[in-house]
């Protein structure tokens, strides 16, 4: 469902070094091939939301979030004017929002395994903050939640009549961090290669209910790693390369893609022991449909009918 476009990686560069040329337009390729319908690219921060727009404006099939990443939060403070850089991001968001680009507010919620980049104080003060922004625009959230469940959920409930729906993605919680998020009935789980690593977590995603979820990348990182619990059950590989010897028409090894999230609804139905594969996809993409295209909702039920989607 989600990529960070605005990564180095997707401009050939690995921790600052270039090993290959920007290959956004290959990658992008080899996810239309896969059979993927759209793609939203995702904000973490004011810029990256401006850049996100702007790679989403590119493409009809790519969308965007706009909002403030929980290890980011720091931003609003140190702008010098918080309510002035809330109030850029509502503008910028409208702005999406009219050009039928941006679908979702976030990523945003609490990250309390990277404390040292936001303190928690912080980040809670801009996780709320950003429900408005949510309510103002009439669109859902596209939330991040990592060790942080209680306070997470607790917040989630006292901003709920601002919550219209939304995915708390990348899900790597525990069978009652689960069951929390279960009981807000317009919240769905996002699943993705940091959600399969360990047998416990293949326990935990069995336990979510397939109308309750939602499939993506999160490239290019959380790809199916050969080490992790879950990857006796993908069956669908691309050719890789090393970014050393990097080819165009191969993935590179150690950055996920949009392409391979078709390994994550692999490994969905695997754990789960569902054989209807087709069927198990066409429920996700109804699901994400109806958070962040509820207006063309008829259109994609058509289209599902005479194919296969996915939408990462």
């Amino acid at each position: 469902m989600d990529i960070n476009f605005k990564d180095s990686m997707f401009r050939g560069i690995y921790n600052g070094k270039q090993y290959h040329v920007a290959d956004i337009s290959a990658v992008l390729s080899r996810a239309w091939s896969a059979g993927i319908d759209r793609i939203i690219v995702t904000g973490g921060s004011l810029e990256e939301s401006k850049e996100a727009l702007a790679i989403a404006e590119s493409d009809a099939r790519l969308f965007c979030t706009v909002g403030v990443h929980p290890t980011r939060c720091k931003e609003f403070d140190d702008s010098g004017d918080p309510e002035k850089h809330f109030q850029a991001l509502v503008s910028l968001a409208k702005e999406g929002v009219e050009k039928g680009k941006v679908v979702a507010i976030g990523e945003c919620g609490l990250d309390y395994d990277r404390l040292h980049f936001c303190p928690a104080e912080i980040q809670k003060k801009y996780f709320e903050k950003q429900f408005e922004l949510a309510w103002a625009m009439k669109l859902p959230m596209f939330l991040h939640m990592r060790a942080a469940a209680g306070d997470f959920c607790d917040i989630l409930e006292q901003n709920n009549p601002r919550f219209c729906s939304g995915v708390a993605h990348s899900f790597t919680g525990s069978a009652e961090d689960r069951e929390r998020l279960l009981s807000f009935s317009n919240l769905f789980i996002g699943v993705n290669g940091c959600s399969l690593k360990t047998a416990e977590n293949l326990d935990v995603v069995k336990g979510i209910p397939v109308e309750r979820m939602m499939i993506e990348t999160d490239s290019p990182y959380c790809e199916i790693k050969n080490t992790h619990a879950g990857i006796s059950y993908v069956k669908s590989l691309w050719p890789s390369k090393k970014k050393e010897k990097y080819d165009p028409d191969s993935t590179v090894k150690g950055r996920n893609e949009p392409c391979l999230v078709r390994q994550v609804l692999e490994v969905v139905a695997g754990c789960k022991g569902i054989v209807d594969i087709d069927q198990l996809s066409k429920t996700i993409y109804h699901n994400t449909c109806r958070v962040f295209f509820p207006h063309d909702l008829d259109s994609a039920a058509d289209a599902l009918l005479s194919g296969d989607h996915d939408t990462v």
